[in-house]
């Protein structure tokens, strides 16, 4: 059941537990119990909203940073990866097999603060051999949601 209820939720995360146990044809104490233990085991994190800011008045740039790093003895990555994640302005840090060792995703109001978050914060951590910037231009699909609206064609056929 415990994988059951997770992809729902991570489908839909709005659903009520009541909602949940019609889905899973089980009692709302079965599932608000599942849930809460998921929770203390760290397996159920949080629960995020998509949001579209293309469609609001805030002014957003995402990019995505490749950095090489110089692991640290007996920590490895994750030192680097601690500190780099503790910075406000990251929204993911993953260690990557490849050409670079991190892809940290990061977001800010316009270029130049991405640009200097580089620059000041970033790259000046110990272990941090190099980055490589790339802006997001737009999104298509974001966790799980498509962003772009297919364009209907209501134009009817006409037959000769």
């Amino acid at each position: 059941m415990k994988e059951r209820i997770l992809k729902i939720l991570e489908n839909n995360g709005n659903l009520t537990v009541k909602q949940l146990a019609v889905l899973l044809d089980v009692s709302e104490d079965t599932v608000r119990d599942e849930i809460s233990r998921m929770k203390k085991e760290g397996v159920i994190l949080g629960f995020n909203t998509v949001i579209d800011w293309e469609k609001t008045e805030r002014q957003l740039v995402n990019a995505l940073i490749e950095v090489k790093v110089h692991p640290k003895k007996e920590r490895g990555f994750d030192e680097v990866a601690e500190r780099i994640s503790s910075l406000e302005q990251v929204t993911g840090c993953y260690l990557m097999s490849g050409g670079f060792d991190l892809t940290v995703m990061v977001e800010g109001k316009d270029f130049k603060e991405i640009a200097m978050f580089v620059a000041e914060k970033l790259a000046v951590i110990d272990g941090v051999l190099s980055t490589s910037t790339h802006f997001v231009l737009k999104k298509y699909k974001d966790g799980g949601v498509h962003f772009v609206n297919k364009v209907q064609d209501d134009r009817e056929a006409i037959v000769l």
